[in-house]
């Protein structure tokens, strides 16, 4: 099994178009490598303190990737459904109460991408304003991802709607071969005799 095979969620399949697909496996290989570099300048900064000589940039590094992090992850686990939803609900349903309360939920998300949109574009344009120190880099350099999140965010939700829609959102999720628990025959005889 490839490790595209191991990214990318085959879990609702039904709510997915496959040409979404490399962009999931890309954000999930993006989220891995910000996860990786956001422990290792925490790990750095907390050896350069403790040595003696703390390198102050690396407080940018570390707010950065966590807050890229964040924001590329949430439009994952959005594509994956596994975040910003109330699924608990909508599963105890069936038919058309169920069809009602999936539409609102994805609804309401698209309303939270647009307000990621929208205001996350107008704090980047502000950040321009105030600078990160000791770099002097912009803090429009922080708010970028937050709409591009939202861009992302509001696709997916689009994605799953539109597919919703068409196939029902109430797909019975076949078991994974993995969880499958081996059969212990009992029944073997041993050689020993009562």
């Amino acid at each position: 099994m490839a490790i595209a095979d191991k990214l990318v969620v085959q879990r609702q399949r039904h709510l997915k178009w496959r040409a979404l697909d490399r962009l999931e496996l890309i954000l999930m290989m993006l989220c891995g490598l910000l996860c990786f570099g956001f422990s290792l300048s925490v790990t750095a900064d907390i050896v350069t303190r403790t040595i003696g000589h703390p390198w102050l940039w690396l407080q940018e590094v570390t707010s950065t990737l966590f807050i890229y992090a964040i924001f590329i992850g949430a439009a994952v686990a959005t594509r994956r459904n596994d975040h910003l939803y109330l699924t608990a609900i909508s599963e105890a349903m069936l038919g058309t109460p169920r069809l009602i309360v999936e539409i609102v939920i994805r609804i309401v998300v698209l309303g939270v991408a647009f307000c990621l949109i929208w205001y996350g574009y107008l704090n980047y344009l502000r950040g321009f304003g105030s600078f990160r120190l000791p770099s002097g880099t912009p803090i429009a350099s922080l708010y970028a991802v937050i709409p591009l999140s939202g861009t992302l965010i509001g696709l997916f939700t689009i994605e799953q709607l539109v597919n919703g829609i068409r196939n029902g959102f109430d797909h019975p999720e076949p078991l994974d071969d993995d969880l499958a628990i081996p059969v212990i025959n009992t029944d073997a005889t041993t050689g020993a005799r009562p």
